[in-house]
């Protein structure tokens, strides 16, 4: 016993002798998202990107059927992607860098009330729904989706997260002339296949997601490494504020 006994109190007075130099710091917990009591963009400060950049397409996804839940999403009562200013001033920006190429951005979803957020957890649970599975999680159980690829609060609804992808058009502002640019997987396609740098692409495909890249980043947008068409524009302006404005 005694040989144990007088390394371990040795050990306990170089402990309480440490400075705090020696003491490791826990790390500062995540800020609390609260959601905002605004009842309209207007309250929240949110305006419509095609203002700022009336050629820009913009398609929402989740106003109508053609996404992985199968149905309009509640809290989308029209296509309109509404940013915080600066996130809309910023992809304004980008919009105008790619046009001078005969490129477009093409806008699959920007500002999400929370309200919708809580519609894709339910989605989640309900296992029976297979609907969609041959087009957005062919190779994953819709039991994993929760938390890898679909989450209970949202980026998207602090108004300064967008998915997007490009269009190359053969004759300027002709959306008729516009097809998308090839990124080896569509929107909202719950796979690795879609993550940004998956080795699953080829070499044209991951030049698109490149220019893609590229063109966010110069202006400020960082991308989320799962998904090649999910950004965020940093900082955040409002990071610890969710909003649940309906889209209209």
């Amino acid at each position: 016993m005694r040989l144990f006994l007088l390394p371990l109190l040795a050990f306990a007075a170089t402990a309480c002798a440490a400075t705090p130099v020696d003491v490791a710091t826990p790390a500062p917990a995540r800020p609390t998202v609260q959601v905002s009591p605004a009842t309209t963009a207007e309250q929240a400060g949110l305006v419509d990107v095609a203002t700022l950049a009336p050629d820009i397409r913009v398609e929402m996804r989740y106003a109508g059927s053609d996404n992985f839940t199968g149905a309009v999403v509640p809290g989308y009562e029209a296509r309109k992607c509404l940013l915080l200013e600066p996130a809309a001033e910023a992809l304004a920006k980008v919009q105008a860098d790619l046009r001078s190429q005969d490129l477009s951005l093409t806008i699959f979803d920007c500002y999400r009330p929370v309200r919708a957020v809580h519609a894709f957890v339910d989605w989640a649970h309900h296992l029976s729904d297979q609907r969609t599975k041959a087009e957005h999680y062919p190779n994953v159980d819709k039991s994993t989706l929760l938390g890898p690829y679909i989450a209970e609060t949202s980026g998207h609804s602090r108004g300064a997260t967008v998915d997007l992808g490009i269009i190359r058009c053969k004759q300027r502002y002709d959306e008729a002339l516009c097809d998308p640019l090839d990124m080896g997987a569509d929107f909202d396609l719950f796979d690795p296949r879609a993550n940004t740098d998956s080795p699953a692409i080829t070499e044209a495909q991951r030049a698109n997601r490149q220019l893609l890249l590229d063109a966010m980043k110069q202006r400020g947008f960082v991308n989320y490494p799962m998904e090649w068409w999910h950004f965020t524009f940093k900082p955040e302006p409002t990071p610890t504020t969710a909003y649940d404005v309906p889209v209209k």
